[in-house]
């Protein structure tokens, strides 16, 4: 699922999940696992990418739509778990985006330290009101934190996606760079991240990002409960089977 290299000290992981690289249970454990790992390995600072043409389509939605209800509930523990494992990591993260970054791809992408997507390799975006399910607690606090506040009921309410250089002038990535340039790119930001104190970095980081981690402590469990219950709602269900009807399956 995952493949891990290093290149001196920068681990460099990259998403190898079918085509699409979509959120399913068991690679968001996966994933997770992986950067907890990372917490105690020599590496100083990481690279997240994917093979082939998509980053992440997000959410496994055909997966989704067979499990039902209580495949739900195993689920958005799992999505969860990624995000914080990976907006919460101590050590730099650059997301080096090869394509198309959708709904929980794109909050993928925006818990990493720099965003860098390859020119004209995909759209970026979060898809959430189209599917018709709303986002996650901790999902939700990664995008609030991650684009510019003038920019956030549009991003979140619309359903947008954006080509790059769209998406480099509202603020979804840092940075864009030719295909061929995008993992040189991307080790060469990790670099200039991993020469700094890690323990400096470490605390600015977590400083930065504090602000969340209040936010869920105080109502994250509310709106997670509130976001499983739409979720599990037949309704709900219904119109995520309706949406892979009607975008992602093949006549």
């Amino acid at each position: 699922m995952i493949e891990l290299r290093t290149d001196g000290d920068i681990a460099i992981l990259t998403m190898q999940h079918g085509k699409a690289n979509a959120l399913d249970s068991e690679f968001c454990e996966a994933l997770a696992q992986r950067f907890v790992d990372l917490r105690n390995a020599e590496a100083k600072a990481i690279v997240l990418t994917a093979q082939g043409k998509i980053f992440s389509a997000g959410v496994d939605l055909k997966r989704l739509s067979a499990g039902g209800a209580d495949y739900v509930h195993a689920f958005l523990p799992s999505l969860h778990k990624l995000y914080d494992a990976v907006f919460f990591h101590p050590k730099p993260v650059v997301m080096a985006i090869n394509g198309h970054a959708m709904a929980g791809g794109a909050v993928l992408a925006a818990c990493g330290d720099r965003r860098i997507m390859a020119r004209d390799a995909g759209r970026i975006g979060v898809t959430e009101m189209l599917v018709g399910v709303p986002f996650p607690a901790l999902a939700f606090e990664v995008v609030r934190f991650a684009v510019p506040p003038r920019y956030l009921a549009e991003f979140t309410l619309t359903g947008a996606t954006y080509p790059t250089d769209a998406a480099l002038h509202k603020g979804w990535i840092d940075e864009v760079v030719a295909p061929d340039a995008l993992m040189s790119r991307a080790i060469e930001a990790a670099r200039f991240y991993a020469a700094l104190s890690p323990q400096a970095f470490a605390q600015t980081k977590s400083q930065i990002r504090q602000a969340v981690r209040e936010r869920i402590a105080v109502s994250g469990a509310a709106t997670e409960k509130a976001v499983t219950a739409i979720w599990t709602q037949e309704a709900t269900l219904s119109r995520v089977a309706a949406y892979v009807a009607k975008t992602l399956t093949k006549a």
